[in-house]
């Protein structure tokens, strides 16, 4: 091992345990055997093993934090982030950290080689933990930072890691099946019968998890279901979609209020009344950048405390396993204006 500097993983094979199980047990954490901690810190000394995260000790968890958080805003090339519900995240993680006196460094994670530099500077003693918010369908910075000694904490569930599961990284997100399921139901239960959906996309774990709270309600009805991109252009062509296919319709259920916006557009631009002809209900409750007429029936979800959980997360678990993160689910809730 002269040669270079001992990994986590050297820990955890010469002790004879599971990654995540030599990360608790350097870290402390409750859920580990006597028998595997003994083991582990045994395998850390004869390796002389210290994390990668310079703000922490084996003696006492980690050293005095910078007091630094850093908030990584990740896009697809080409993209900007232009969700109303940004807004009302940030609002939430200022607020928090302002209480925890603790600042925000702002990062934008390009592509490629530009990114890799990013994560070896976050990686730097001046960065206690990382807040992450992308728009990718797999973004791997959130596993590069944990297994470089990073505390992550994501915005949303990452794609990959089940419901209610711990991931690479902590994360607090909506209950987007429970809102969706919601939203459909009310939809029945106003009298309409041939309900659509507007679906964000299903490789996205916010686009997946609205998607199967709407079959939750109806069962799976493909011909009921088009898939747009969370833009206003995108939900303007799924609802011309949706019409082509079946001019019946008499309900829409859109996975965000942006394509819900572009979906009104659409009906009025093909004389559908709202909600006389066809009910629509939008999904998060931000601010659009301009009112909707009629005003969207919709489902809220509280934005600005996500983005307050995620930072009291990462402040409480810092110097923890990402496996002892449990995740934070916020209530939702729907909220009856003039569309449906």
């Amino acid at each position: 091992m002269a040669d270079r500097r001992p990994t986590l993983e050297d820990v955890a094979a010469l002790a004879g345990v599971g990654r995540g199980t030599a990360s608790r047990a350097i870290n402390g954490s409750a859920r580990v055997s006597e028998r595997a901690r003994a083991a582990v810190l045994r395998a850390v000394r004869d390796l002389g093993y210290v994390p990668d995260a310079a703000a922490r000790t084996l003696a006492g968890g980690r050293a005095a934090p910078s007091g630094t958080l850093a908030l990584v805003l990740a896009e697809e090339p080409g993209r900007r982030f232009e969700q109303p519900f940004l807004g009302r995240l940030l609002d939430g993680i200022t607020a928090a950290a302002d209480a925890a006196r603790t600042a925000v460094a702002l990062h934008y994670a390009p592509s490629g080689g530009e990114r890799a530099a990013l994560a070896r500077r976050l990686r730097e003693p001046r960065t206690d933990g990382v807040l992450l918010l992308s728009t990718l369908p797999r973004e791997p910075l959130a596993g590069v930072l944990e297994r470089a000694g990073v505390p992550t904490v994501t915005a949303g569930r990452p794609a990959g890691v089940a419901p209610g599961e711990a991931g690479d990284a902590g994360y607090v997100d909506a209950d987007n099946r429970g809102g969706s399921r919601r939203a459909t139901e009310h939809l029945v239960g106003g009298g309409r019968r041939r309900i659509a959906t507007i679906a964000g996309p299903p490789e996205r774990s916010v686009g997946a998890d609205r998607l199967a709270g709407y079959r939750r309600a109806l069962g799976d009805r493909p011909e009921l279901v088009a898939f747009g991109d969370f833009t206003e252009a995108g939900g303007m062509l799924a609802m011309r979609r949706l019409l082509d296919r079946r001019a019946d319709l008499d309900a829409v259920f859109a996975a965000s209020d942006v394509m819900a916006a572009g979906a009104l557009r659409e009906l009025e631009r093909q004389g559908r009344r709202v909600p006389d002809d066809v009910a629509v209900v939008g999904f998060e409750d931000a601010a659009p950048r301009r009112p909707t007429r009629p005003m969207l029936t919709t489902v809220h979800q509280p934005t600005e405390r996500m983005g307050r959980a995620m930072v009291e997360m990462l402040l409480a678990s810092l110097g923890t396993a990402p496996e002892d993160r449990e995740p934070v689910i916020c209530r939702t809730g729907l909220v009856l204006r003039r569309t449906a």
